[in-house]
């Protein structure tokens, strides 16, 4: 996984808590939604990227 893209699955991974935190403090729900996606996305990147590692 290169630096790139450690950077930006870790900036979306903190734009999704971010989102989510200000959805929950605001109950918007589809903030919540999607700051809670950001998440996911981020996580799978980074899962996708560990298997491409693993077999370099």
């Amino acid at each position: 996984m290169g630096l790139d893209d450690k950077i930006k699955n870790a900036a979306q991974d903190v734009g999704g808590k971010a989102k989510e935190a200000v959805g929950d403090a605001t109950d918007n729900e589809r903030l919540q939604a999607e700051g809670q996606a950001d998440q996911t996305k981020a996580h799978l990147k980074k899962a996708g990227e560990d298997v491409k590692d693993a077999f370099k």
